[in-house]
């Protein structure tokens, strides 16, 4: 059973950064598909980003540029990097992995294409 835990969100400034973390368990298989999504309060999850197991990234539209994710398979860690913080940003960040090594785009960047979910890391962005 695959076990995804985020870290590092928390509360910020506008205008700072921060570096989400997600450690993958559970399963040594490598070569999964990992995706960050967010949903802010009374809104629907929306993708930020994705990265296959060759590691090419893709990014929803309006993410490309403050988001960098990332991943080191050595330790099982997907990173999301987020630059520029607005309070447009505030919302739960949420990791996600898919078995397959790679996820057409842009169905990389669907929620249903997912089966595994972490319980998400809170990300409060104040003006």
């Amino acid at each position: 059973q695959v076990h995804l835990v985020e870290s590092g969100g928390g509360s910020v400034q506008a205008g700072g950064s921060l570096r989400l973390s997600c450690a993958k368990s559970g399963d040594p298989y490598s070569n999964y598909c990992m995706a960050w999504f967010r949903q802010a309060p009374g809104k629907e999850r929306v993708a930020v980003a994705a990265i296959n197991a060759r590691g090419q990234a893709a990014y929803a539209n309006s993410m490309e540029g403050r988001f960098t994710i990332s991943k080191d398979d050595g330790q099982d860690i997907l990173y999301l990097e987020i630059k520029a913080l607005k309070p447009e940003d505030t919302a739960t960040y949420y990791c996600a992995a898919s078995r397959r090594s790679w996820i057409e785009y842009p169905s990389s960047l669907w929620v249903n294409e997912y089966e595994h979910w972490g319980q998400g890391t809170q990300v409060t962005v104040s003006a």
